[in-house]
């Protein structure tokens, strides 16, 4: 017999820590690798963790409700085999080492921790504080000495997001009853015994506080283009069933809206930037999010990464694969991390255009409306005609800090471009 830490995983490259959400096993649980035993929650998904050994839940190290840092242990697994077998010669995975005071991570975990060593920092007055915890009081003018004086509530006394926005919420009550009263009152909600409370879950409320973050920091400019979707309509229509037959799933039109995203990014890379105080930041890989309506109700964005070097089935094939493990809450946190431009199909639900808000830290945000017959001026050799063509409406938001009208407007129109110029002679 032998005991192996399981340790908490890497879940995304810019996350260090997780919160311990449930345990799916309990002590003395059998349990196979890769069986999923916990539930982890991070501040871009929650995601379910398996097992790294097969054997028996020995210990529980990390409770429910805990917030642990990647790399620490959370269970000890008792293996059947031994540990000369379970692990290569040499240390073991989990031997620790101590060197000059400080315990080292085990030798397996090393090379995640080095990863994410300048993100972790320990400041000068001996706390840690997270990036995510730096970047709220870099946005909300905290300095350094009134960031020191705020009480932690997680390990070790370390300052959490949440203990981040209860000083802000103290702050800004004090500064209201330090002011004047403004020459107005804020009414208070009225009820009756007919309505009901429900409480935000921990998904609505992140996306709230970030949809109003985005708001307060983006100046959001919207430009509307309206695109014929014929011939994409016509070659989906021929080709979907062959599609199916071949590949097993279904073609749906947000493949195309990618492809034509990808590459109207590659004409306008400007658009493929973040903003960092006055600093731009030009993006070399093309990663777009789409958003996904999950059964709850909320909204997530897993992104395909390097999109602009993948073929129209590739795509597709992405598109289903992420959309379907999103409303099965099985996607990891590296895939909803590093987009650099989003779209939102409000099509599907029958909207024929809307103003999305930008996902930060992106610049610009494309949503697509419902395809729609409708009577148009077609030019022909012979003449102007009236038919029948599929129309759509893209509803392009973007940040007018870094994004003048003139280049929102060109991107957008050139989306359109690309989608109404579709061949009618691709092949699968």
């Amino acid at each position: 017999m032998a005991s192996i830490e399981m340790l908490m995983p890497k879940m995304g490259e810019s996350i260090i820590e997780g919160t311990i959400i449930s345990w799916l096993k309990k002590e003395g649980d059998l349990i196979e690798a890769d069986e999923s035993v916990l539930e982890v929650a991070t501040d871009k998904v929650d995601t379910e963790v398996p097992a790294t050994h097969g054997g028996r839940l020995k210990k529980i190290l990390a409770q429910e409700g805990e917030v642990v840092k990647v790399g620490a242990a959370i269970a000890l697994i008792e293996t059947t085999w031994e540990a000369s077998s379970a692990v290569p010669s040499g240390p073991s995975e989990t031997e620790t080492i101590q060197k000059e005071g400080k315990q080292e991570l085990p030798v397996s975990t090393s090379s995640l921790i080095e990863e994410d060593s300048q993100d972790t920092q320990v400041a000068a007055d001996g706390r840690f504080y997270s990036p995510l915890v730096k970047s709220i009081a870099k946005e909300e003018g905290i300095s350094f000495e009134e960031l020191s004086n705020i009480p932690g509530t997680g390990k070790e006394g370390r300052v959490t997001k949440q203990d981040m926005w209860d000083y802000l919420a103290a702050r800004q009550g004090a500064t209201k009853k330090a002011s004047p009263s403004p020459s107005y009152s804020q009414v208070a909600p009225s009820l009756s015994g007919s309505d009901e409370i429900i409480e935000m879950d921990r998904m609505r409320k992140l996306i709230a506080q970030r949809m109003v973050e985005s708001k307060r920091i983006s100046a959001h400019v919207t430009s509307f283009v309206e695109a014929d979707m014929t011939s994409i309509v016509l070659w989906r229509e021929k080709n979907k069933e062959a599609f199916k037959a071949t590949y097993g799933e279904s073609l749906t039109f947000t493949p195309f809206f990618i492809q034509a995203v990808a590459k109207a990014i590659r004409d306008f890379p400007m658009i493929n930037i973040s903003v960092d105080g006055e600093q731009i930041i030009k993006k070399k890989d093309i990663n777009i999010g789409m958003a996904v309506a999950l059964p709850s109700g909320n909204l997530i964005v897993p992104v395909i990464k390097q999109a602009d070097d993948l073929s129209l089935v590739e795509i597709s094939k992405k598109v289903n694969d992420l959309a379907q493990r999103a409303r099965t809450n099985k996607l990891t946190a590296d895939e909803v991390t590093g987009g650099t431009y989003t779209v939102s199909n409000v099509g599907s639900f029958g909207n024929v255009m809307g103003t999305p808000i930008i996902p930060q830290p992106q610049v610009a945000i494309l949503a697509i409306g419902a395809i729609v017959k409708k009577p148009a001026v077609v030019e022909t050799p012979t003449g102007d005609v009236i038919a029948i063509r599929h129309k759509m409406f893209l509803s392009h938001s973007y940040d007018h800090r870094v994004v003048d009208g003139a280049l929102g407007g060109m991107f957008v129109r050139r989306v359109a471009d690309y989608l109404e110029s579709f061949d009618l002679e691709t092949t699968l």
